[in-house]
């Protein structure tokens, strides 16, 4: 008999997500300013596979420009038309806080000009978390998706503040129905010192663990990240615990050690690397000119999953 190991296709992980989203029902999402080729065949391509509802905020002609250039198809689409990228930005927050989509993603416009709308105190999508980003790695050769955080949003996070972003990124993994995540707070050293203060906050936010100020995940740390996901690293260390070794959440330190451990990854191991941000009202996509098609329908499954499990928890209180 021939040995068929070698041709059977196995899913990856990111396929897992994509297949699970396009059986919940698709959600609206509000496109900010999809105005180049990226980000609008981005958000079509999401539609075309089932995962979100695409609704298109920007200069009405400029998006029908890109589309024409590109061949892209918007007659099933709906546009809302604004003048400029910060008019695109507050009608896009707008139309969330008025209950007419569920998730948003940022087009071809800067992050801090979408996430100044966010963040407004009067007008804003904020609620009392704190919030962060998200990286959902696809890793060849790892076994679990691997999340990173917080990369993207927040500098330099106090103790507080990383208690949020661990709750976000444990209750993203969740809901979109990955399990009970292992939660690995990464440091240069796995032993306790008061020359490297990420060490004495990881010990901390594990200790908030213990006290269920954190909920839903095992965390341990500090753990320096080759102990965090290398089994043998962590025998070698003498480390015994569930997370070590085996860990599927990494908490950095700052977002500077966040975004290199991040494109280190993507660029050197050749992850996928989709993004959602959390803690605001509904889940944020945020592309990157660089995002791959099957990191962009990854990023939106993701916030798809996510905004079903908020429906029926709704649907449940109701």
């Amino acid at each position: 008999m021939a040995d068929t190991t070698a041709t059977t296709h196995e899913p990856s992980k990111y396929d897992r997500l994509i297949a699970a989203a396009q059986e919940v029902p698709s959600a609206v999402m509000i496109v900010a300013h999809p105005c180049d080729e990226t980000s609008l065949r981005g958000a079509l391509e999401a539609a075309e596979h089932r995962l979100i509802v695409p609704v298109l905020i920007g200069p009405e002609a400029k998006i029908r420009q890109v589309a024409a250039d590109n061949g892209l198809d918007l007659r099933a689409h709906e546009i809302i038309d604004v003048p400029h990228s910060h008019a695109a930005a507050a009608k896009a927050v707008t139309l969330i806080r008025e209950g007419k989509g569920e998730l948003l993603m940022k087009g071809s416009l800067h992050t801090d000009e979408l996430m100044r709308e966010v963040t407004a105190s009067a007008t804003g999508l904020r609620t009392e978390r704190r919030i962060s980003h998200v990286f959902v790695m696809d890793v060849p050769g790892h076994a679990d998706t691997l999340f990173i955080t917080d990369a993207a949003i927040n500098i330099f996070p106090d103790l507080d503040v990383k208690r949020d972003i661990v709750q976000n990124a444990i209750d993203l993994w969740v809901t979109i129905g990955l399990g009970e995540p292992r939660v690995a707070i990464v440091s240069a050293v796995e032993t306790v010192t008061t020359k490297i203060p990420s060490t004495i906050e990881a010990a901390a936010l594990c200790k908030m663990a213990d006290r269920g100020q954190i909920t839903g995940g095992v965390l341990d740390g500090p753990l320096a990240f080759d102990n965090a996901i290398s089994v043998e690293a962590a025998q070698i260390k003498g480390l015994t615990s569930p997370v070590a070794g085996r860990a599927q959440i990494i908490v950095v330190p700052d977002l500077e050690a966040g975004n290199m451990l991040a494109k280190n990854l993507t660029f050197l191991a050749h992850a996928d690397a989709a993004g959602i941000v959390l803690g605001a009202r509904v889940p944020i996509v945020l592309t990157s000119r660089a995002d791959s098609v099957r990191s962009r329908l990854a990023s939106c499954a993701v916030a798809t999953l996510y905004a079903a499990a908020r429906r029926r928890l709704t649907q449940v209180a109701a």
